[in-house]
């Protein structure tokens, strides 16, 4: 075999080698770069402190349960108004004076990133009904810059929504003032998917939380 044919043939074999490591790489790269999809939270993932007694050892399953609640327009809000919608809910009051005006103002910048997408909706329950009527819902919404088709604020039924919080949301904790039905709101959002499954929590008073979820938000989509 002389040298050219030889060089020829290692040069051949080096080609070969160098397209081969490219499409390793190519592919590497691709399986690394694709996003995992979003964890489906159960009761026995989160901190007890945050869920119901009878639902806290729940592996499977879990679903946002039926409701019917009323807006800051009178008009009654239920499941069925986020049919088939990727939502964020959370629990607030309009009296609150420590994180809840932080949370609000990112529930807005969230509503701005949303106006133009029909897939996702805001959710707010608020955690004193009795004081959180319609009337000052309203007047809340408007201060806030709520978008009616996007956000709804809502009030109704204490015991409901309290079993919302504690058995559906996984949100609010208690703390054992003799009310039976007694909630502290945390800072918590969460992302809940078209099955009513919830998809995230995340710390509604820091911007980075915030960031996650709108990126999550699009993974979710993708989903569909």
């Amino acid at each position: 075999m002389s040298f050219l044919s030889f060089f020829k043939g290692y040069k051949n074999f080096g080609i070969f080698f160098s397209i081969l490591c490219i499409v390793i790489i190519a592919i590497i790269y691709n399986i690394l770069n694709v996003k995992k999809p979003l964890p489906i939270y159960q009761p026995a993932m989160v901190s007890e402190e945050l869920v119901d007694s009878t639902i806290q050892y729940q592996k499977k399953y879990h679903k946002i349960a039926d409701f019917s609640l009323v807006n800051q327009n009178g008009e009654t809000v239920t499941q069925d108004t986020y049919k088939n919608k990727i939502y964020v809910a959370d629990f607030f009051f309009t009296t609150c004076q420590t994180i809840c005006p932080i949370m609000t103002d990112h529930m807005h910048q969230i509503q701005k990133e949303i106006i133009n997408d029909d897939d996702v909706m805001l959710l707010s329950h608020s955690v004193t009904p009795k004081i959180d009527s319609v009337a000052q819902l309203k007047k809340y919404a408007l201060e806030k810059g709520v978008i009616d088709k996007k956000w709804n604020l809502v009030t109704g039924d204490k015991k409901q929504i309290y079993q919302l919080a504690r058995k559906s949301y996984l949100a609010v904790k208690t703390d054992g003032n003799g009310d039976k039905y007694d909630m502290i709101h945390t800072e918590n959002f969460m992302l809940i998917d078209k099955k009513r499954q919830i998809r995230g929590f995340y710390d509604g008073t820091k911007p980075e939380d915030i960031d996650k979820l709108l990126d999550d938000i699009e993974t979710l989509k993708e989903e569909y």
